[in-house]
């Protein structure tokens, strides 16, 4: 049965630039537009900002350096790190990189990465965009994008004041994470072709102190695996782009949780549960089929339309430029992309997933859409004013 709804949609309000996601890109992007002097508002379908991060208790900021001494990330993918760990880090607090080691303890010691509190770094964040003048709208959820001449110029969201409009008069960052604003406004998408595996991490408490378990770990492509990766706690893999396999998914951890519960606590009666994740820990999904995608093999490739540089947070010595066309596609002419759904391949995207390049992206995203409402037409013209305000860096020596 099909039912034929006929609706009437209010516009509620009005924004030059729409973020929807609050996952670490979105903070990035969000942040960015604001402190470009856009009136920005920010998306969220969760009650915290941080997605995965925070909610998914994937509380480890890789790296921002490339594992031999050299930072190789800046700006908001660096002020977010510091923030992180404002009230003091959970663990492995990098010494050389925050309290002035040499530059040999830096090349050989711990990488510039930490563990941190994830409801503290969620309320700094929000904090951070409030202070920023970013409006942000909780339990909302996006449910199509209206677009005229090729422009989105309103989405239409659902939340507890019902169904209603939103319009934007400049741009759209898209930092769901699964890019679902680009599919709402069928701008041309690719789903990540391996599916993802299962994972149940959470906090306890052992002996008084907190600990994180990782229980479960994300894949990575076929074509890097050796033979030597950990088995997955289920066969079964999940796409993460339907709603009944998400609950099947969110079940299944939540049995694999429960049963590492039990039999850590039949070892040991101190050890306590404290927080579950609230959210599915997907890492890939769905991304947007860019004017350009990035492949893993382009380390230390320069490109003329770079917007930001990372590392490859799995090893030491691999790092890349971010080009400015993995942001935005052909079809629609004011989405931009940031986060885990930029243009890269199913290799590169073990790669760009993380919380830096999340970060970096979401950083130029955001200074790009309060710039712009054409983004083919602005990196033709105006692309050098982006670069001039970002701290894209150079490249380290390759040899260390």
């Amino acid at each position: 049965m099909i039912l034929h709804e006929q609706l009437e949609t209010p516009v509620r309000e009005t924004h030059s630039v729409i973020v929807a996601g609050g996952g670490i890109a979105g903070i990035a992007a969000a942040l960015a537009a604001a402190r470009e002097g856009a009136d920005v508002l920010l998306i969220e379908r969760e009650f915290l900002l941080g997605g995965l991060a925070t909610l998914g208790l994937v509380t480890i900021y890789l790296p921002l350096c490339d594992g031999r001494g050299h930072q190789v990330s800046f700006g908001i993918a660096e002020e977010l790190f510091r923030l992180s760990i404002c009230h003091g880090a959970e663990a492995n607090y990098p010494t050389a990189w925050l309290d002035g080691g040499t530059d040999k303890e830096k090349a050989e010691g711990q990488r510039f990465e930490v563990r941190y509190n994830a409801h503290l770094f969620a309320l700094e964040a929000e904090k951070l965009l409030l202070q920023a003048g970013v409006k942000i709208l909780y339990g909302t959820t996006v449910c199509a994008a209206h677009k005229t001449d090729g422009k989105i110029d309103a989405l239409i969201v659902e939340n507890k004041s019902g169904r209603y409009a939103v319009g934007v008069s400049k741009s759209v960052v898209d930092c769901t994470g699964d890019a679902d604003i680009c599919k709402l406004a069928d701008a041309g998408t690719v789903t990540f072709s391996q599916g993802n595996v299962l994972a149940a991490w959470h906090y306890f408490i052992k002996n008084g102190a907190p600990e994180l378990r990782m229980l479960g770990f994300s894949d990575i492509p076929d074509k890097q695996k050796t033979g030597n990766e950990q088995k997955p706690l289920i066969a079964r893999r999940f796409t993460g782009l339907d709603g009944a396999e998400l609950s099947e998914m969110t079940q299944a951890a939540h049995e694999q949780m429960l049963a590492s519960i039990l039999e850590s606590k039949q070892k040991d009666p101190s050890y306590v549960p404290i927080t579950l994740p609230t959210v599915p820990q997907i890492r890939m999904t769905r991304r947007i089929d860019g004017i350009y995608t990035m492949d893993d093999t382009e380390m230390f490739k320069e490109f003329p339309d770079a917007v930001g540089m990372f590392s490859d947070w799995r090893k030491r010595g691999p790092v890349y430029k971010l080009p400015f066309g993995t942001l935005y596609g052909k079809k629609v002419k004011n989405l931009i992309c940031a986060g885990r759904n930029i243009s890269v391949t199913d290799a590169m995207w073990d790669i760009t997933r993380v919380i830096p390049v999340c970060a970096v992206s979401g950083e130029a995203a955001g200074r790009a859409a309060a710039m712009t409402d054409d983004f083919a037409a602005f990196a033709a013209s105006d692309l050098g004013k982006l670069q001039e305000k970002l701290p894209i860096g150079t490249f380290p020596p390759q040899n260390g």
